[in-house]
């Protein structure tokens, strides 16, 4: 693969400043896919390659209709962590926020079951959040997530959903990752003036990846199909994150995993560089 051929161009990189969000070609291939979709079931079945378990405090076993978040396959799975750390992602993440390197903040593995058998209604949704008001232990919003398909996703299955040009908002009022009643919190989120709330779902073949800043908005809807709707979200930041004390970040895992002081750098075995210009 010719990677020139698929990295972001200038008019690519307009786009993500305007509106917080880009979507690539596909950039993982289906042999690949094969693997990833393999190793993400061993790790769902307990089963850890490199003999080291995710992150403990926020793994979340399957059950039934919610979705399964596993935080930090990375640590647990080297295929996965091959995707977590992947360079192409790293030098596209770099472009998309002029930055000289990018390292990896965290990865989810993410599974949105299918729907019910019994009959309930379908939902695992995933509330409108900006990632960023989870990770204000970062003293700047300089992050950005990279989510991968490991299927082909559209609305159907729950494809994440973003509100353009909310990168530009700041922080919002309303964030929950949780929520699974997306219309209440659209209706309560305060709208900077002259902006609109208006979606766009990420309609993306398996092998895409979709980017988008720290601040952009976004959710998902249930997956009413009867097939799981699988990814892994890498999240990554810029060589230049620094930790910021004393904010509602402080009990985030990074900030143990750095055990710095305020004004260090997020760097060192825990973040992985993925990409130095």
């Amino acid at each position: 693969m010719n990677d020139t051929l698929i990295l972001p161009q200038a008019e690519d990189q307009r786009f993500f400043d305007e509106n917080g969000y880009w979507i690539s070609p596909k950039i993982i291939d289906d042999d690949r896919l094969g693997q990833l979709r393999a190793h993400m079931e061993l790790v769902h079945n307990g089963i850890f390659e490199t003999g080291r378990a995710p992150h403990h405090g926020y793994w979340k076993p399957e059950d039934g209709n919610v979705l399964r978040k596993t935080d930090n396959s990375h640590w647990a799975d080297p295929v996965l962590r091959g995707l977590a750390a992947d360079p192409l992602i790293g030098h596209i993440a770099a472009l998309l926020m002029k930055a000289d390197a990018i390292a990896l903040w965290h990865d989810q593995l993410l599974y949105k079951p299918g729907r019910p058998r019994d009959g309930q209604r379908p939902s695992a949704n995933v509330g409108w959040h900006q990632d960023y008001s989870y990770w204000r232990a970062a003293a700047e919003p300089s992050l950005i997530t990279a989510w991968v398909a490991f299927d082909d996703v559209d609305l159907s299955n729950g494809c994440m959903q973003v509100v353009p040009r909310s990168n530009r908002w700041g922080l919002v009022n309303v964030n929950d990752f949780f929520e699974q009643d997306m219309k209440k919190q659209q209706e309560q989120i305060n709208l900077p003036e002259g902006e609109q709330f208006r979606t766009v779902p990420l309609i993306m073949k398996a092998g895409q990846v979709s980017f988008h800043h720290a601040l952009t908005i976004h959710g998902s809807g249930p997956n009413t199909t009867d097939k799981p709707r699988r990814s892994l979200a890498v999240h990554l930041m810029t060589g230049d994150t620094r930790y910021k004390a004393g904010t509602r970040g402080d009990n985030h895992m990074n900030v143990a995993l750095l055990g710095g002081q305020d004004g260090d750098l997020f760097a060192g075995d825990p973040f992985p560089v993925l990409y130095r210009r």
